[in-house]
């Protein structure tokens, strides 16, 4: 069970160019391994959830990556975002709580009993996964996603004008990557199609019916991330982003340490509530360059990260949240019960996160907060697992 769980954390923490990608691919693929292993489809889609955004937003190779590097004006989005890394602590100690959970077999709140009750009711599951073809190996499943990653990347830095003389930083930094990744994917979809053909894995009417159910799993998050955008528009025609700056530059200079880890509560608020992270970074990121820019720039970068890593954290809990919607798709799991589970789970993360960016706020120093982050998280759980013990 154990070893089940770090090979989804793993492939999840692998795949990285797109949290779309990463939760129905890694559901798909470790559903079957998961359920040998009696592990609850609430926690396989936990873990889906947990590698999704928080592994994108630390990847400097992904859709997110340029996401974030649109929305900064008079810098280098790519190398900004880089920078911000170690100063990602959401992201950082979520997998590190994932990690360190699954390695001292610590279950708590719902997600403790559902895990329980996965014990008795998947015996009947196991029989219900479907037969798999014999003659499939697993470079039929990693050849595919290799060729993916790398047209997507190939796709975005054409965009950017890479192949037109620009550096491969500054062409991914300016690249478009809804269109970059329209062409990695065609490519990928069309070396799928043509390799298993070869391979005589799947027929070809069998592939053209599997691209119809995938445009459908997709419907959702599409939708969703629609009235994402709209609600960014209307906000940036209401001069939100103007008003906001200036009440927190007028404000900023009493308690200007404590503000990585309040503008870090303010994203998860803002995410939780819209349900998107990329609108929350269109909101707050402009906000923080335009206050921090001229005047302090480590404060500057460590806010960004406070920003992007409450976006995601905020992301992480809402129920209306694309990633969250595709990661219970992806564990076959009842929306509301994903949720449920893996909120304790979740604010237990975003709680160590916020002490964690108010020790940044006073060092300026990931050397120091970051291991404070993860002695904190490590600690925490271990206190659980007494209480439990004693109980």
């Amino acid at each position: 069970r154990v070893g089940a769980q770090l090979a989804t954390v793993a492939l999840g923490c692998l795949i990285f160019i797109d949290d779309y990608f990463n939760c129905l691919t890694v559901g798909s693929v470790m559903r079957p391994v998961t359920d040998k292993h009696k592990i609850s489809r609430e926690k396989l889609s936990y873990l889906i959830d947990a590698t999704a955004a928080p592994v994108c937003i630390i990847a400097p190779i992904s859709s997110w990556a340029a996401a974030v590097s649109g929305f900064v004006e008079g810098e280098n989005g790519l190398a900004l975002f880089i920078k911000t890394i170690p100063y990602n602590f959401y992201a950082l100690l979520t997998i590190a709580f994932m990690i360190t959970a699954v390695l001292l077999k610590i279950e708590f709140g719902p997600m403790k009993k559902v895990e329980i009750d996965a014990q008795a009711k998947l015996e009947e599951k196991i029989a219900e996964v479907q037969k798999t073809n014999t003659r499939a190996k697993v470079v039929d499943l990693v050849l595919p996603i290799v060729v993916l990653i790398a047209a997507c990347v190939v796709g975005m830095v054409y965009t950017g004008g890479f192949f037109e003389g620009t550096s491969f930083i500054e062409a991914f930094a300016g690249s478009d990557a809804s269109v970059g990744l329209v062409y990695g994917s065609f490519i990928g979809i069309v070396f799928t199609i043509v390799y298993f053909l070869c391979r005589r894995l799947i027929s070809f009417k069998d592939s053209m019916e599997c691209i119809p159910e995938g445009f459908k799993a997709m419907v959702p998050a599409i939708l969703i991330l629609t009235f994402a955008w709209t609600l960014k528009a209307m906000t940036d025609s209401l001069g939100a982003a103007d008003f906001v700056a200036g009440v927190v530059e007028g404000s900023a200079g009493g308690f200007k340490m404590l503000l990585p880890a309040i503008i870090f509560v303010i994203a998860a608020l803002l995410a939780f509530a819209t349900g998107t992270s990329w609108g929350t970074f269109g909101i707050l990121i402009p906000i923080v360059v335009a206050v921090f820019q001229q005047t302090d720039y480590t404060m500057m970068i460590i806010a960004m990260s406070a920003c992007m890593a409450g976006a995601v954290c905020g992301d992480h809990c809402s129920p209306i949240s694309d990633t969250t919607i595709m990661a219970s798709a992806g564990g076959e799991c009842v929306h509301i019960n994903h949720v449920n589970t893996q909120l304790p789970y979740a604010l237990t993360v975003a709680g160590i996160s916020f002490v964690t960016y108010i020790v940044a706020g006073l060092t300026k120093s990931a050397w120091i907060s970051l291991p404070v982050g993860l002695v904190l998280t490590i600690g925490t759980l271990l206190v659980i697992k007494m209480m439990q013990k004693n109980k």
